[in-house]
């Protein structure tokens, strides 16, 4: 087992008092496990963001159905990088919207260029790269 080791933080009221809500809406029954996942994450992120390795990453993207334009341009882009991804779901979200998830396998620069490139198409409403783990 790992040395624990304590340390302070100060912190202004009002950032405490959304962070405790925070912690609340989350479930954590105590700060120090809400800070230790921050810090998780945030350095994963960080070692990922500068990796050439083989990532898996989602990538979440919503917009309006009725478009088929968009649709067909969203399609498109994807078989142009049909190297990278290995599925994708789609869902007649609510009524005028698709929702539409790619699980992405490749180079973390190659993931976000992809992600960059699909959410910038003209009438998506929503998108969002998720990295999930070194492959």
């Amino acid at each position: 087992m790992r040395k624990q080791t304590r340390f302070s933080i100060s912190l202004d009221s009002e950032l405490l008092l959304h962070f405790d809500s925070l912690c609340e809406q989350r479930g954590y029954l105590t700060r120090s496990e809400a800070i230790r996942d921050l810090l998780r994450n945030t350095l994963l992120e960080q070692e990922w963001s500068g990796s050439t390795q083989d990532m898996a990453a989602t990538l979440t993207l919503i917009y309006e159905r009725r478009k088929a334009a968009l649709a067909q341009k969203v399609a498109a882009n994807q078989q142009n990088a049909h190297h990278l991804i290995i599925a994708t779901q789609h869902i007649q979200f609510v009524p005028n919207n698709s929702l539409e998830i790619l699980l992405l396998k490749g180079p973390w620069p190659e993931l976000q260029s992809l992600a960059e490139h699909l959410v910038s198409i003209r009438g998506i409403k929503y998108g969002r790269l998720t990295q999930v783990t070194r492959v």
